[in-house]
């Protein structure tokens, strides 16, 4: 059996580098230019909610965040619908060098740690029943959630500022530990069974929430670890970036509570659970099922557009920073997000990512839509999906390998 081996982290960034292009000046127009600012809309959203408390009344006005998110965007991408163009080659540097587009993300910030304490101020002094807090606090976990995404596309970059930024934006959720293993785990053992961000056929989002939450802050712990050792530094020091994220997250919840009371500290915690879960709900529905094969020498093939699940629907990519193209993101993790490009090849989820998430809180529902999608990507040879160990023989019994017996002894050697 031959040992488990990836391309070093090196390596993998070198291959994934984009080829030089000059720049030239872009005739072509983006027609998302002024739609990419929609994606600083979401963290308005407890301010647009006080307001409308204010005006009408209703406190289920506090629940907005949610709604916005799991009511009006998947309905929005229905009626939006898609979009598949790509930039041309031509602009794509000129494209990434627009810095318009990274104000945007820049622009997240600020809106979201406002609406953070003017929650906290409603907490403290806002005189809101039980159920309010509790839907204000949905709402800031929601666009806690939409911070780590814009930590996401922040971490990726190269700019000591973006990277920086990245961690101030996980501060919110407690998620530091994210950056490390994003990073320099995710994108290197993507779509293979030992990676703890990759779901697996037959596995639902109650199961992979657990593997996933500390499967996750286990790599990054020894991923850093290894890092510091090769630099001769003790675990324990300031330029841990895992202790520098988690002391963020310390200082700004000690900040809060000590302006607010404790009274903010456990919609602090619920917030932060609510904003990370809806993290690991999108990881869960990334890479469902898709999985890296092994080559000869042991290491596994390079991540393709064939290992990522992809999405085209305008209004979720809008609000989502292009974060459905995810096939381009795994081969350029460094490219922005306005040049992502989509991928012909690359197995499409059925819609956005918004109600996608709604599938996947309901474990049948996700299973009739997704399955069959897994089964016909890998034309009805599971053998070669990322399945849930537990239940490997039960699904191959049921479905069948698609291989012949030969083909079936040949695979087996392999592993």
């Amino acid at each position: 059996m031959s040992a488990t081996t990836y391309l070093p982290e090196s390596e993998l960034i070198a291959s994934q580098e984009k080829d030089p292009i000059e720049l030239t000046p872009a005739t072509w127009k983006d027609p998302k230019r002024y739609a990419w600012l929609l994606g600083t809309f979401m963290p308005m959203a407890p301010f647009l909610a006080w307001g409308l408390v204010e005006l009408t009344g209703w406190s289920a006005f506090w629940f907005l965040g949610p709604a916005l998110f799991f009511v009006a965007f998947p309905i929005l991408d229905i009626v939006v619908g898609e979009d598949s163009t790509n930039p041309p080659d031509s602009v794509l540097a000129w494209l990434e060098e627009d810095r318009y587009y990274r104000w945007i993300t820049y622009g997240f910030l600020p809106i979201q740690f406002a609406g953070l304490v003017f929650a906290c101020w409603m907490w403290a002094y806002g005189d809101l029943s039980l159920v309010a807090n509790l839907g204000l606090a949905w709402t800031i976990g929601t666009i806690g959630g939409l911070g780590i995404n814009t930590a996401h596309e922040l971490g990726h970059k190269r700019a000591s500022l973006e990277r920086w930024l990245s961690k101030i934006a996980l501060a919110q959720t407690f998620y530091g530990h994210f950056f490390i293993e994003h990073n320099r785990g995710h994108h290197v053992k993507v779509a293979t069974p030992d990676d703890p961000a990759s779901s697996r056929f037959g596995e639902n989002f109650y199961e992979f929430w657990p593997r996933t939450v500390a499967g996750s802050l286990r790599s990054a712990i020894e991923i850093e670890s290894k890092r510091l050792k090769r630099t001769g530094s003790s675990f324990w020091t300031i330029k841990n970036d895992l202790l520098n994220a988690w002391l963020m997250s310390i200082a700004l919840f000690g900040a809060l509570v000590a302006v607010f009371g404790w009274v903010v500290l456990p919609y602090l915690i619920l917030q932060g659970v609510i904003g990370f879960s809806l993290l690991e709900v999108v990881n869960y529905l990334e890479h469902y099922g898709l999985a890296r094969q092994k080559k000869e020498d042991g290491r596994f093939e390079r991540c393709m557009p064939s290992h990522s699940w992809n999405n085209n629907n305008i209004a979720s990519n809008v609000f989502l920073y292009h974060l459905q193209r995810h096939s381009d993101h795994h081969a350029h993790p460094t490219r922005r997000y306005q040049a992502l490009r989509n991928f012909d090849e690359a197995p499409n989820l059925p819609t956005g990512y918004a109600g996608m998430i709604l599938l996947a809180l309901f474990p049948p529902a996700w299973r009739r839509v997704m399955d069959k999608r897994v089964i016909e990507h890998y034309h009805g040879d599971l053998s070669r999906a990322n399945i849930l160990p537990r239940k490997r023989s039960k699904v191959l019994a049921r479905y069948g390998s698609g291989e012949s017996p030969r083909e079936a002894e040949d695979r087996a050697a392999q592993v």
